[in-house]
């Protein structure tokens, strides 16, 4: 029997043939594998598993990054909005153009809010005390109370509006853009992370803020058949109302604002904070799927904020740096003051670490600007440290003032005349010196 064979001038070309076939083959792979790896996952980092769209926690205290995820996305944040419509109103109470028994008169916007929202159904003409139509604004997110008080501060809604971008502008939160003075317009925007920002910066100048946004239960009128419970229902003070009996199992330790949201662009949010001790925190998330799990997911970013940091002082207020124990001044008894810090540096560090922090810049005022008499306690410069989270990589900076130690009076005209001489006569032995 004959087997048909391949004709032997044909195998250098059959060879050459499958060598070329390998080589593709083998480009092709390598090629694919390469796009594989170029392509980006567009997956955001999230150990703890949170099941929103985005989410920050920080130190209240500092703005120190403690977790993030896709926290730079500029999202709607609904009714977190009124952070800054809140903030707008304590800003003009602490300037003295409104009180909080300044009488409001509601206009015909706020009594036109859609009824699909949370709301006090205003009547056009309604007349409340500032205070009460902000408590509703704080506690039952009414939007209708919300657009009375811009209308109230700024004559309508919209010049309010310029008012919050201004603001928002003035404290660099660069991914703001405000549409609405209640959030009910998803053209509004803002990122996680500027809004923790924002809420750290509220905080901080605006310490009655806290008095509004934990209250549990609010009745706007004395008719009304029930009060206003706070969206908030993580707040401490839900477990201890008796009013609230259903909220005690989302109550959470500390916890004592901050603002709730939801469209359906945006998703459910929450803006929250809690003390703990020494230590605040504040959390964001955006974008949940229920009204539900965005408290269970900010309990996840308390649980490990609290369960995982403690605050560690770095540097103790009056330690001397060691290059830069002096600091030279003029027309002193002395020619320098010793100087140390001003207060500490502290971090949120990992529980049982040492934090390992470096000095990465000294600025020292210049003898011209510091002239005797020197007082005890007198800023002469300040002092930077970086802290670089071991796990992440991430640096944080925290700046020091450095101030005088001791007083140093001005010296008499003679002590300044006799050493105006020396100081000559230095000089020019120096400059001989240096001639030779």
């Amino acid at each position: 029997m004959k087997r048909n064979r391949i004709p032997v001038r044909l195998l250098p070309v059959i060879s050459a043939m499958l060598a070329v076939w390998l080589i593709m083959m083998t480009v092709g792979s390598t090629a694919v594998l390469a796009a594989e790896e170029k392509t980006p996952t567009n997956k955001a980092v999230n150990p703890l598993g949170l099941n929103v769209e985005a989410a920050i926690l920080i130190d209240a205290s500092t703005g120190q990054v403690l977790y993030e995820m896709n926290a730079d996305e500029a999202r709607p944040p609904a009714s977190m909005t009124k952070l800054m419509t809140e903030y707008i109103v304590l800003e003009e109470i602490k300037a003295g153009r409104q009180k909080w028994d300044t009488v409001v008169t509601a206009s015909k916007a706020a009594a036109s809010t859609p009824p699909d929202g949370s709301q006090i159904y205003l009547a056009e003409g309604d007349q409340h005390p500032l205070k009460d139509l902000y408590i509703a604004m704080a506690v039952g997110s009414a939007n209708d109370a919300t657009i009375a008080l811009a209308d109230h501060i700024s004559g309508t809604e919209e010049a309010f509006v310029q008012k919050m971008n201004e603001t928002a502008s003035k404290l660099g939160l660069k991914t703001a853009h405000f549409t609405s003075a209640t959030g009910l317009l998803d053209t509004t925007v803002i990122s996680a992370r500027d809004l923790a920002k924002f809420s750290k910066i509220l905080l901080e100048q605006h310490k009655e803020f806290l008095d509004y946004s934990k209250i549990s239960t609010y009745k706007f009128r004395e008719r009304d058949a029930k009060p206003m419970v706070n969206w908030n229902w993580m707040l401490e003070s839900h477990k201890t109302n008796p009013e609230t009996p259903s909220l005690k199992s989302f109550s959470y330790a500390g916890v004592d604002g901050m603002k709730t949201g939801y469209i359906s662009a945006a998703g459910y949010c929450f803006t929250g904070t809690a003390l703990r001790g020494d230590t605040r925190i504040i959390s964001v998330v955006m974008g949940a799927k229920t009204k539900e799990s965005r408290f269970r997911e900010t309990a996840k970013l308390f649980d490990y904020g609290f369960n995982n940091f403690e605050r560690k002082t770095v540097i103790a207020p009056k330690t001397v740096v060691e290059n830069a124990k002096t600091v030279k001044i003029k027309k002193g008894v002395s020619t320098e003051v010793p100087i140390a810090t001003k207060s500490d540096i502290t971090f949120l560090v990992k529980k049982a670490s040492e934090p390992k922090v470096e000095q990465t810049k000294l600025e020292l005022m210049t003898e011209d600007q510091l002239v005797a008499p020197i007082t005890n306690g007198q800023k002469v410069g300040t002092v930077t440290y970086t802290y670089k989270d071991p796990d992440t990589g991430k640096t944080m900076d925290s700046t020091v003032d450095l101030i005088a130690s001791e007083e140093v009076d001005k010296a008499s005209w003679w002590r300044l005349m006799f050493r105006a001489i020396k100081d000559f006569f230095v000089g020019l032995f120096k400059g001989i010196v240096n001639l030779f």
